[in-house]
C-alpha cells in the first residue's frame, strides 16, 4: 500500500516505538507541490538517506554535536521522513509573541544520547574529581525482532563510542519510559454520583412461556404492524416489550457477524455455481479432454459472474428517483408525439395556385 499526502505531512510523532517501516517507502514528487499558499510544506529526504532503526526517540536526553557547553535537551518528537529531531522547550521565536511558537529541530546525525555522569581524574593535588557528563557518540543495533504481543519492533541500543572517552564500552541503553498520567479527582458537581449509577431504571416485563412461543412464531409482530396501519384491527399484547416487535428494524445490518454471514453465503453460492458448470461440461465432453472441459466451465462461470455483476449494477442504478424520472420522460415524449400527430391530422392548406392533390388528377381518373 502506497503512502498518502496526509501520512507524509503528519509524519512527526511523539511515540518512541517503531511499529512498521513505512517511512522507508518512496514519496511521490508531486506531494511536494503546494496547491495553495495555505497548504503545509511537504518534505522528505531520499529513501537511501532515511534511517531504518531509530535510536533517538521522544523522551531521550541528548546533546547537540558541536555544542561546547554540552547542554542537555529532551527529545519532544521525531520525523522519520526528514530525519529531524525536535527538542522540547527550544522555541525558535522566543521573545516574539506575535509569531507562532516553533520547536527547534536538529538533524539525527548531530544528536548524542546522554548516558550519565562519570567521575573524572583530579588534575592537581588536593583537587576534588569532577563529575563529567558522558554522551554516546556512536550507537549500534543488536537483536532486532518483532514483538507479537506489543505489536512493535524491539532491539537493543549498544553504545560503541562515547564522548568523552570511557573505558567501559558496549553499554546497553534503556528505552525511555512514558510518564505516568496525572489522574485528577473528578468534579462532584459534573460527575455522576455512585447512587445514580447503581439505580435500576429499567424493569423488563414478565411474561409467560406461552407468550414466548407465540412471539417466536411471528404472529405477535404481524399483529403489532397491523395495529400501526389499521387501528381497528385486533389489538396486540401491550404488556410485551417494544424491542420484541422491532428486532429486525433495530438490529444493525452492517454488524461484523452479519457481513461475515453474507460473505460466507456468497462464497458458498459461487462455489456451488462453479461445480454446477463443471459437472455440466464433464457430462457432455463431445470429444474434448477433461482439462478443456474444465477450462470451458471456468470461462462460462466467469461470464455468468460478469452478467450478474452488470445486472446488479443496473438494479442498484435504477433507484426510485431514476425510475420516476424515466417514467416522466417517456410520458413527455408520448404527449409530444401525440400533439405532433394531431397537428398533422388537422392540417388545412389554403387554396393557392400550383397545388396538386394526390389521387385527384385527370390522368388517374381516365385510367
Amino acid at each position: 500500500m502506497s503512502l498518502t499526502r496526509i501520512q507524509v505531512q503528519r509524519a512527526t510523532t511523539v511515540s518512541p516505538w517503531t511499529r512498521d517501516f513505512r517511512h522507508l517507502l518512496p514519496v511521490p514528487k508531486h506531494f511536494q507541490n503546494r496547491q495553495t499558499w495555505f497548504d503545509p510544506i511537504t518534505k522528505a529526504v531520499r529513501v537511501k538517506d532515511r534511517i531504518k532503526y531509530w535510536n533517538v526517540v521522544p523522551g531521550d536526553q541528548i546533546s547537540i554535536r558541536g555544542d561546547t557547553r554540552k547542554t542537555i535537551h529532551e527529545v519532544l518528537s521525531i520525523n522519520k521522513f526528514t530525519n529531524r529531531v525536535y527538542l522540547k522547550g527550544a522555541n525558535l521565536h522566543e521573545g516574539k509573541p506575535y509569531k507562532t511558537p516553533v520547536n527547534r529541530s536538529v538533524h539525527y546525525s548531530r544528536c548524542m544520547l546522554y548516558i550519565g555522569e562519570h567521575v573524572g581524574k583530579a588534575t592537581s593535588v588536593g583537587e576534588q574529581p569532577k563529575a563529567i557528563s558522558v554522551f554516546a557518540r556512536r550507537i549500534g543495533v543488536r537483536d532486532p525482532h518483532w514483538d507479537p504481543i506489543l505489536y512493535r519492533w524491539n532491539w537493543k541500543r549498544l553504545v560503541l563510542a562515547t564522548d568523552p572517552y570511557a573505558p567501559k564500552t558496549k553499554i546497553e541503553l534503556e528505552w525511555p519510559q512514558p510518564e505516568e498520567r496525572d489522574h485528577q479527582e473528578p468534579n462532584p458537581l459534573l460527575d455522576t454520583t455512585p447512587e445514580t449509577v447503581r439505580e435500576i431504571t429499567y424493569k423488563p416485563p414478565v411474561f409467560s412461556l406461552s407468550k414466548l412461543i407465540s412471539l417466536e412464531s411471528g404472529a405477535a409482530e404481524k399483529a403489532y404492524l397491523r395495529t400501526l396501519f389499521n387501528p381497528s384491527a385486533i389489538p396486540f399484547d401491550t404488556s410485551a416489550p417494544m424491542e420484541v416487535y422491532l428486532t429486525n428494524e433495530l438490529s444493525n445490518p452492517h454488524s461484523r457477524a452479519k457481513k461475515q454471514a453474507r460473505w460466507q453465503a456468497a462464497a458458498k453460492r459461487k462455489s456451488v455455481l462453479f461445480k454446477k458448470f463443471v459437472a455440466q461440461e464433464l457430462k457432455n465432453l463431445n470429444g474434448r479432454s477433461i482439462r478443456d472441459a474444465r477450462a470451458e466451465a471456468a470461462f462460462k462461470y466467469r461470464q455468468k459472474l460478469e452478467e450478474e455483476r452488470k445486472s446488479e449494477k443496473k438494479r442498484r442504478w435504477l433507484t426510485k428517483d431514476r425510475l420516476a424520472k424515466i417514467e416522466r420522460k417517456s410520458q413527455r415524449k408520448t404527449r409530444k408525439a401525440e400533439k405532433q400527430k394531431e397537428k398533422l391530422s388537422q392540417l388545412v392548406l389554403r387554396d393557392a395556385p400550383n397545388q396538386f392533390i394526390p389521387g385527384k388528377s385527370t390522368r388517374r381518373q381516365e385510367a
